[in-house]
């Protein structure tokens, strides 16, 4: 299965100066996580350690493949994920956007150039935690709470904050919240979704009213089961609907 896959994507000749970075955004029902790739560099006639830090999933394109093509790889190469959604938000090309020391050794190490200029172009992704299972590619990958996250290599603070923008701009618009659920949910369910990534409490009346607006939310029948409370009602969606009805825009404006 996986040497399937691994066919399907291009390989080739690396461009030296367009990367993509990939903002991969979890949900496990109480906070909103990044997926990050440990960095280390080990010298290996002193065995100092140069460089251990944490990135976005991200690399070089190839000259073969188009941006789309080259995101899905990057991922699939560093989390074994694959087909999942991904939307190209900003492209990053500052002239010092690699003017760390520790980003050049970096490079450098890799037989890259680290006076070259690279611009990097920005994806975000959304995934239910509890519906992925990591795989080992050669680097260590884990989930970290975006809240946490103070310091990583390149400007990838930055990437991270406008995914983060681009994601709460999306996410009042656009049905891509279900994205983050598994494929049947509760009603309060998809409204932490909303609090979590949003920041903020929302009226559970007010809420409720907005969602009954949605005609491509369907109830199911049937309710959850194993809870020690009273089991709530499950819902779906349904994406055909939405497709055949997206010219109405959600909106979650508070």
């Amino acid at each position: 299965m996986e040497g399937d896959s691994i066919h399907k994507y291009k390989r080739g000749v690396i461009n030296n100066f367009v990367s993509v970075d990939c903002v991969i955004f979890g949900f496990d029902f109480n906070r909103l996580n990044v997926l990050l790739v440990d960095r280390v560099l080990i010298d290996e006639s002193t065995g100092e350690e140069i460089v251990n830090d944490l990135t976005l999933t991200g690399n070089h394109i190839y000259e073969n493949e188009d941006l789309d093509e080259a995101a899905a790889r990057i991922l699939f190469d560093l989390t074994g994920l694959e087909d999942i959604y991904l939307k190209q938000f900003k492209a990053f090309g500052s002239p010092t956007r690699i003017s760390r020391e520790k980003d050049k050794i970096w490079l450098k190490a890799s037989g890259r150039n680290p006076e070259d200029r690279i611009v990097t172009v920005g994806y975000y992704s959304l995934l239910d935690i509890d519906q992925v299972t990591l795989q080992w590619k050669g680097r260590n990958v884990r989930w970290t709470p975006v809240a946490e996250v103070t310091d990583l290599g390149f400007d990838h603070v930055d990437i991270l904050n406008e995914a983060l923008k681009e994601l709460r701009k999306d996410l009042i618009r656009e049905p891509i919240g279900f994205e983050l659920l598994p494929e049947k949910f509760t009603l309060s369910h998809l409204q932490r979704v909303y609090e979590v990534i949003l920041g903020v409490n929302l009226d559970k009346r007010n809420f409720r009213k907005k969602v009954a607006r949605m005609k491509y939310l369907r109830q199911l029948d049937e309710k959850q089961v194993g809870v020690a409370h009273k089991p709530a009602r499950l819902y779906t969606f349904d994406k055909d609907t939405y497709e055949a009805t997206r010219r109405e825009l959600l909106d979650f404006a508070i």
